[in-house]
Order: structure tokens, then C-alpha cells, then sequence
């Protein structure tokens, strides 16, 4: 990312009263965050939400004096920034309205595998709810040894997720509620160093930032965001993970959840996400693989359509058809989002288009397949 552009997005993200919305737009509407500044006296005209209060908002020399710290701090450190606009920015997480601008991270994972998921629950987690991660990740892992385990690093869950992953070399990655200046809990030091060598450490906020509880609560956005679908395991009727079930549900995103005991009060809030058809039921990682429609062989491709049969399709349409056809069970709409890199606004109208052509058909889930 050109360095100028870098500066300028991290003295956006840190301008007072801006929110990660606001950021996004700005950026996309007018086209960088180089150009928000130099052109923010004409943002009433460019962009409708744009108020003389945001203008003089912008008018901020501190932002850019901490923009050129932080910068110092990247180079040291050698942290990856990565921008809205940036190739390698995860595709997934950038059709969230509310995605942020500008991603810090350390690491050697692709941030856009073609299969993601979140797992995350309770920090008091049961023997019960330990043995789930472990018996989940091992089996998912020997179907799929690629799929990105992605979680929060906190107590409980979160981290018998990550050190599963690892033990059963998977890549995960842990997003973080402050900067990459410090690992917290700091207990957790041991297994983020493994992290990173094997998946990575992704946080939205600068060094230096305390991880108080509204960033914890922030960064559960990206933790559902940036994968295909959010499991979660173990939780009580109020927590964090119910948060990123509830986030995971408004971005379209599949969500899952593990049954407990009736009187189990490290499941009761699984079991309201059940019963509130907020999330599916699932018991092992052969009921995920179903319900995601993922399917490991493939022995069992479709036979290649002629294109003959459809003369007047586009080009993506006959992108999005090639990726079909190696998946004889379907592929979901995020996994087609990442693989054609097509926004998924734009890649659902073509989906609906090709629906009426004949050419594939909607499954559950948000999946689709190629009629032969």
C-alpha cells in the first residue's frame, strides 16, 4: 500500500466522532483516504450524509501527527497493514457495511481461504464444551486441513479453539481488542507466538490501545465477518459469543451452535439461539460439512457444460459456472465471493439472473448449484 494512502487511513480511523461506517464510506465514495482529505471542503457535494460537521472534523492535525507514530511503530515492528481497498483485504469482511478501513496484522495465513470459519463461546467453559472444540477441529481437520480457524484469543473457548487448531495443523487466526503492541490475556502469549507462525494475529485498532470492553464487543464484527459461517459453543444467555451469533445472523451469515444439558447454564444461551431459529443445531463436524454442503471428494465433479448451450452469457457468468463445476454439491455465496471476486451485491444479481436462465439452483444456506 502506497504510504501516503496508509497515513491517511490510520488518521481517518482516528479522527474524533467517526465511526468504522462513516470511515467506509467516505473511502469508497470518494475513491481513498488521501482524497477525503484533500478534497473534504467539497464532501457535502460528493457524498449526501456529509455535514459541515464533518468537514470540520477532518480538519484535524493530531490524527496525522499520531498517523506518522504509528507508522514508525509498523516499520519496527514489521505489522502488515492492510487497507479497504488493498487486494489481500479479506473479500468477506468487506461486503459488512460496517468493515473497517484499515486492518494491523501479523502472520502467515491468507486472509481469503476459500473455507472460514469462527468458532468462539463461554471464557467458563466446561470439560464438555473443551472436548467439543477438540473432537470438532480434529475432525474437521481431516477433511478440509485447510479451512481457516478463526476466533478471539480470550480465555475459555476462544483459546482451546486456537490451540486445537494448531495441534491438529490447521491455520488460525485471533482477532484482537487492541493493538499488536501487547498480547492480553497475557497468559495467552505462548500460543499467539504459535500463531503467528502458523496463522496469524488481526486487530483494527492501533498500538497502544487499551482493551477495554467496547473494543471487545467491536471486534466481534470481524470475528463473524471475515469467515463463512460462526459456531458457537458453549455460551450463557448473555455473553460475547451470543453477540457474534447476533452479528453473524445480520450479515447473512450461517451461525451453529452445540446442544447441552437441559439444566446446563453453559449452554442455556446455545439453547435460546436454537430455540429463537438464530442458530442451527448441529453435533459433530460431519452435521457442519452437511449443513455448509462441503464436500471433500472429488471423484464426483459435474461433467462440463457445453458452453454452446448458453451463447449469451457474460463473462462472469461463465467464471462463476467454471467454479461450479468442481463442486458437484454447490458452493456457498461467500465461498463464490472470494473465489470470483465479485461483490456480493452484484454477484447475487447474477446468481438471480442465472436462476432464471435455468442455469443453477438456490439450496439452503445461502448455497447454489449448477443444473446439468
Amino acid at each position: 500500500m502506497d504510504r501516503k494512502e496508509l497515513a491517511a487511513l490510520i488518521a481517518l480511523r482516528h479522527i474524533p466522532g467517526i465511526g468504522s461506517i462513516t470511515a467506509k464510506r467516505l473511502v469508497e465514495g470518494v475513491g481513498s483516504a488521501v482524497s477525503v482529505f484533500e478534497h473534504r471542503t467539497d464532501l457535502p457535494s460528493i457524498q449526501p450524509h456529509a455535514q459541515q460537521t464533518l468537514v470540520a472534523a477532518l480538519d484535524c492535525p493530531a490524527a496525522h501527527r499520531f498517523a506518522e507514530k504509528e507508522l514508525e511503530f509498523i516499520d519496527k515492528h514489521h505489522i502488515t497493514c492492510v487497507g479497504l481497498h488493498d487486494e489481500n483485504y479479506p473479500s468477506r469482511l468487506r461486503e459488512c457495511d460496517d468493515a473497517p478501513i484499515l486492518l494491523y496484522y501479523k502472520g502467515n495465513t491468507t486472509l481469503n481461504p476459500r473455507k472460514a470459519i469462527s468458532i468462539v463461546g463461554t471464557r467458563k467453559c466446561t470439560d464438555y464444551g473443551r472436548d467439543l472444540c477438540e473432537r470438532f477441529i480434529r475432525d474437521l481437520a481431516e477433511q478440509f486441513p485447510d479451512v481457516l480457524i478463526v476466533s478471539g484469543l480470550a480465555y475459555g473457548i476462544d483459546v482451546h479453539v486456537h490451540r486445537a487448531a494448531i495441534k491438529y495443523g490447521l491455520p488460525t487466526v485471533g482477532v484482537l481488542a487492541h493493538g499488536l503492541d501487547r498480547i492480553y490475556p497475557s497468559v495467552h502469549r505462548n500460543v499467539a507466538a504459535q500463531m503467528v507462525r502458523s496463522g496469524g494475529l488481526l486487530t483494527e485498532y492501533s498500538s497502544f490501545t487499551e482493551p477495554i470492553r467496547q473494543n471487545f464487543l467491536q471486534r466481534n464484527r470481524i470475528v463473524a465477518g471475515i469467515t463463512d459461517a460462526t459456531i458457537i459453543i458453549e455460551s450463557a444467555v448473555k455473553g460475547g459469543a451470543l453477540v457474534t451469533a447476533n452479528i453473524a445472523n445480520s450479515y447473512g451469515r450461517d451461525c451453529f451452535t452445540f446442544p447441552g444439558r437441559i439444566d446446563d447454564v453453559a449452554s442455556a444461551g446455545c439453547h435460546r439461539l436454537i430455540r429463537n431459529n438464530q442458530a442451527a443445531l448441529i453435533t459433530s463436524a460431519a452435521d457442519f460439512i452437511e449443513s455448509m454442503m462441503w464436500s471433500a471428494s472429488q471423484d464426483d465433479k459435474p461433467k462440463a457444460i457445453q458452453r454452446t448451450l448458453f451463447p449469451d452469457l457474460s463473462e462472469e457468468e461463465n467464471h462463476i459456472i467454471e467454479l461450479l463445476r468442481q463442486h458437484a454439491d454447490g458452493m456457498h455465496i461467500n465461498t463464490l465471493v472470494v473465489e470470483a471476486d465479485i461483490p456480493i451485491n452484484r454477484l447475487s444479481a447474477i446468481l438471480f439472473e442465472m436462476e432464471m436462465k435455468g442455469i443453477v439452483r438456490p439450496l439452503v444456506g445461502n448455497n447454489y448449484k449448477l443444473i446439468l
